[in-house]
């Protein structure tokens, strides 16, 4: 076989921008979730691709690309099979497997996102592997390998449902099977916003999958060595560049109109959206078309984030599910209208009736139905064998120090404390004097003091960062009008529990807590201090400390009064 440099060249290329992709989506997912999960977020990002690389190498390759039937690939180890019926013109055989393994690799990191913050990281691994083993590989037959989609002249140029409504499907069946964060719904269902920790990590990410969708979606031409090819190359740069555009901006207007501002996460979300919808007919649409699918891109993100939010009750962190499972299964049936019959059959827009339009929407139903099943077998395996999700408590943690030992992604910066609490973690417990004695130390009685006259007293309370809801609320309740709460860095003498980096133990000296000052003169401080102990106890190492002060003076700024009278907020 004679090989062409220039369509090698184009193929490795691509390639090697479809790799990055991997740090767009590490970027994304990590700034889209909290600062407690970013070493987790990195790791599985990492883990997808160095899992799925020998996964499709050993299995998947042969399943996917194998000339078996029309429903099946060839079992094919290690790649070592025929496969010159399926190679592109003038490329080498490890140039085309090295473009389908990154292929492959990207479906997989989908799932991360949606299941963000609670799942485990060993459950992740497995099922990452599944995706790359069979899931992906066999619908890709279908589509890409000779199999029947493809006999019936389903059209998916670079994966908008191969890729990504796989992905994304395998997606909403985890975050639904997961259940949602811990604090993102109350008990009548309404969801709390939680709020991503690093919005200039999800902007590069952004402009990383953007920057890198060019190699995604312009070297699926697997070819560059005639007019023809470069001349589709050159539509399917310009198609790519401009559904995503008009995505951003229409869901820019669609947010501003909504919410009376426009809305920064989900604008760029449109982003992601307008390069999953226009990935499957890029080569087929005029740019005309290719510019209203963006419109209907950059609206259905919009309201399917919203949906799944608000009305699914399925927490998606970072919206992956709207992005690459509806809008990349819309762009698909939408080649069937938009395609102008230049490399498919004609659109329905364009003469060309419902036949093709029809077989779109047979695809689609059908890998959507396949990998919904196969995925939640595999999903429900985990679950009742080695565990899908992480424990409460490791969640609350944060998986970055539950499931890696990493007490923190940014060691030497302050974050925002997360505040999150687990359902019911604000009913307050009573304080036994008996604690568990592998972690307790000894509990030391001291005598109550009467306040008979009106005083001031300062009572300062270091604390979890996991408890401070339930305090504020629990001190709110007990009539407590005001406060001050910081965010500091301490240590008590068991100076936490020894955690490793590289197999080196890291030195703990200073932990997050949360530093609560309050002054009294009319409530109780022995109420305020019994509310507290009940609120934060749990009998572990770490519970916080409370400090009481004799306060000499206070004076409100604005009214000039003193004492008493300065801490009454009466007009």
């Amino acid at each position: 076989m004679t090989y062409s440099a220039v369509n090698t060249i184009w193929v490795l290329l691509g390639a090697a921008l479809v790799f990055f992709m991997q740090a767009g989506f590490s970027m994304c997912e990590a700034g889209f979730t909290r600062a407690k999960n970013t070493g987790n977020i990195l790791m599985k990002n990492l883990m997808d691709f160095c899992i799925g690389t020998p996964a499709f190498w050993l299995v998947g390759f042969g399943l996917m690309f194998g000339s078996g039937s029309a429903l099946l690939g060839t079992f094919d180890p290690l790649i070592l099979g025929d496969y010159s019926h399926i190679l592109p013109a003038g490329v080498p055989l490890w140039a085309f497997a090295i473009f389908q393994t990154v292929f492959c690799a990207t479906s997989a990191t989908i799932v991360s996102g949606a299941m963000a913050e609670r799942t485990k990281f060993s459950a992740y691994c497995i099922y990452s592997a599944a995706i790359s083993l069979i899931i992906y590989p066999i619908s890709g037959h279908w589509i890409w390998g000779g199999g029947w989609l493809s006999q019936l002249g389903f059209h998916d140029f670079a994966g908008s449902t191969t890729v990504h409504m796989v992905g994304g499907i395998c997606a909403l069946i985890g975050a639904k099977i997961l259940g949602p964060r811990i604090g993102k719904y109350d008990k009548s269902g309404k969801p709390h916003a939680i709020l991503g920790h690093n919005l200039t990590f999800a902007a590069l990410g952004v402009f990383i999958l953007w920057f890198c969708w060019f190699g995604f979606n312009g070297a699926s031409t697997v070819g560059m060595d005639s007019d023809a090819l470069l001349e589709r190359a050159g539509l399917v740069f310009f198609n790519t560049n401009l559904a995503a555009a008009v995505a951003c901006c229409t869901t820019l207007v669609v947010t501003w109109v909504r919410y009376g501002k426009p809305d920064v996460s989900m604008t760029y979300n449109a982003a992601l959206a307008g390069l999953v919808g226009i990935t499957a007919g890029c080569d087929a649409v005029e740019p005309l078309g290719a510019a209203i699918m963006g419109l209907v891109f950059g609206i259905a993100v919009a309201f399917a984030v919203e949906f799944f939010d608000k009305i699914a009750k399925i927490d998606d962190p970072v919206g992956a599910i709207a992005v690459h499972c509806v809008c990349g299964a819309l762009g698909t049936l939408l080649t069937g209208f938009f395609a102008t019959g230049v490399s498919t059959e004609k659109g329905v827009f364009y003469g060309g009736g419902f036949h093709f339009a029809g077989v779109q929407a047979l695809g689609v139903v059908a890998v959507a139905a396949y990998v919904a099943v196969v995925i939640t077998i595999v999903f429900q395996v985990i679950k009742h064998t080695s565990g899908l999700r992480a424990e409460p408590a490791d969640e609350l943690a944060g998986l970055d120090i539950s499931e890696h030992g990493l007490l923190t992604a940014y060691a030497g910066f302050a974050m925002q404390p997360d505040t999150v609490t687990e359902d019911g973690a604000a009913e307050p417990v009573m304080v036994s004097g008996e604690v568990p004695v592998a972690e307790a130390i000894p509990v030391k009685r001291v005598e109550s003091f009467d306040q008979t006259v009106p005083k001031l007293t300062k009572v300062e309370i270091i604390c979890k960062e996991s408890r401070f809801e339930a305090l504020k609320k629990a001190m709110t309740d007990l009539g407590i009008t005001g406060m001050t709460v910081s965010h500091v860095l301490g240590c008590g003498m068991q100076k936490g529990k020894p955690e490793y980096y590289r197999g080196v133990e890291v030195e703990v000296s200073l932990l997050p807590k949360i530093q609560v000052e309050i002054v009294v003169s009319k409530v109780p401080v022995r109420s305020v201090i019994e509310t507290a102990k009940k609120v934060l106890y749990t009998g572990h190492i770490g519970d916080g400390k409370i400090f009481v002060y004799d306060v000499e003076n206070v004076i409100k700024v604005r009214t000039g009064e003193e004492g008493y009278d300065a801490l009454q907020d009466v007009e």
